[in-house]
């Protein structure tokens, strides 16, 4: 009965539109209510999932993305990729991918990449004759990779939860991101090979492309420090956040000196307002996980899962691809990582997945989710930049989404994708 009124109370609110730290919120104490539960195991099970040292990341990577938003990187970043592939046919779709690969290095957030390249790449597309639809669909889509390329929030949360190596789920997304990104730039040359309105921009000489190297270097940098000091064991991904953030600050103040002390109060209150929603939405999914736990609902649904499978990985993996794009639709990366991973991780480990294969093809479903309606935030960010509105960007969106699956497939299959650099490490 618990369990029923669990999930019955979280899909009602759900379907209310009802914030999703607050569906889980009441959808658990009424829960506990009717299971007659000692309500002080919620300090002590909110202090367990939110007191692990390894999510010290997470406000100092949300810190770093701000800092370097701040600082005008994104607009160098740009510049930089229009200088050697803008002249091409298509050029800006390309030039907002790649972007978005070098930026998700910076931010490991989806809707601060959509953000911050959307205010100038988005324009720019309107301006030399791509649809607004178009340019605002391929701008949300490109954003996701912002989860998949390392520095990741979401493999962060999914460490925490499993104990699965965070420095391996680093190394681990960096092929599956460029894969993705890969699929995308093909999705949008294809998307405009009939487009007469296209208008190519003047070829960058060698001059103009070295000076736009020169300055976005410090930029380009920052993810090389963080990954570079990971992998050749200066500092753990822990400490590598707030070595991004101090990076960030003498970037910001001393390189480009586009950082002034009176911006840090807006940064230092947008980073927290950020990361308390985050661990709110973490310590409210977190009880949730916890009642279908101990109400059995998370062994219930993983023998389900296990039986369906029948044993066999390759469809176990479709299925398991099903219920995360689902639940992607629905729920942000942290509160699915909460509720799903106890019922999928451990099943998948018996059948002989890799642990860290599990992790990359989960964040890259929740990737997916983040433009896929009704959550969809990355959508929700480019309508408010790219000015149409949530139908108009999904039909931009649709060749998009497409390729994204093609991609998740291609991730899902070759296991390899996620597993070799991380064995380079070993």
């Amino acid at each position: 009965m618990t369990s029923i009124l669990l999930l019955t109370v979280f899909f009602v609110l759900l379907v209310l539109n009802v914030p999703i730290a607050i569906c889980l919120a009441i959808s658990t104490f009424v829960a506990l209510l009717s299971g007659g539960y000692d309500f002080s195991m919620v300090a002590t099970n909110v202090y367990a999932a939110t007191s692990k040292f390894a999510l010290l990341a997470v406000p100092y990577f949300i810190f770093a993305g701000n800092v370097m938003e701040k600082t005008g990187i994104s607009g160098k970043l740009i510049r930089f990729a229009q200088s050697f592939v803008g002249h091409k046919r298509g050029g800006l779709a390309l030039v907002c991918v790649i972007v978005s690969c070098f930026f998700a290095a910076i931010s490991g957030s989806g809707p601060a990449t959509v953000a911050a390249l959307g205010l100038v790449i988005i324009p720019a597309m309107v301006d030399h004759g791509y649809r607004r639809n178009y340019a605002s669909g391929l701008m949300a889509t490109a954003g996701a990779i912002g989860v998949i390329i390392p520095p990741s929030i979401t493999f962060v949360i999914f460490g925490c939860i499993t104990g699965v190596s965070i420095g391996k789920l680093f190394m681990a997304g960096i092929i599956p991101g460029i894969v993705m990104g890969i699929c995308l730039a093909i999705a949008a040359l294809f998307g405009i090979r009939k487009d007469a309105n296209i208008v190519r921009l003047p070829k960058a000489t060698g001059k103009e492309r070295w000076m736009s190297f020169k300055d976005a270097f410090w930029g380009l940098m920052m993810p090389v420090i963080i990954l570079g000091g990971i992998y050749g064991g200066i500092f753990t991904p822990t400490e590598s956040a707030a070595v991004s953030a101090v990076y960030g600050l003498l970037v910001g103040f001393f390189i480009y000196k586009s950082l002034r002390f009176r911006d840090l109060f807006k940064i230092l209150a947008d980073s927290l307002s950020q990361t308390a929603t985050v661990m709110f939405i973490m310590a409210t999914a977190s009880l949730f996980s916890w009642v279908m736990t101990v109400e059995g609902i998370a062994s219930g649904a993983g023998t389900i899962l296990s039986n369906l499978s029948h044993g066999n990985w390759i469809i176990y993996m479709i299925l398991l691809n099903i219920i995360l794009l689902i639940a992607g639709c629905l729920l942000d990366g942290a509160s699915a990582l909460y509720i799903l991973t106890p019922i999928f991780y451990t099943v998948g480990v018996n059948m002989g997945i890799d642990p860290i294969h599990l992790g990359v093809v989960a964040i890259v479903n929740l990737a997916i989710g983040m433009v896929t309606p009704p959550v969809g935030v990355n959508l929700y960010v480019a309508c408010g930049i790219g000015k149409v509105n949530i139908k108009e960007i999904v039909s931009g969106n649709m060749p998009f989404l497409i390729a994204s699956l093609i991609a998740l497939l291609i991730i899902t299959y070759c296991p390899a994708l996620s597993t070799f650099l991380p064995g380079l490490m070993s």
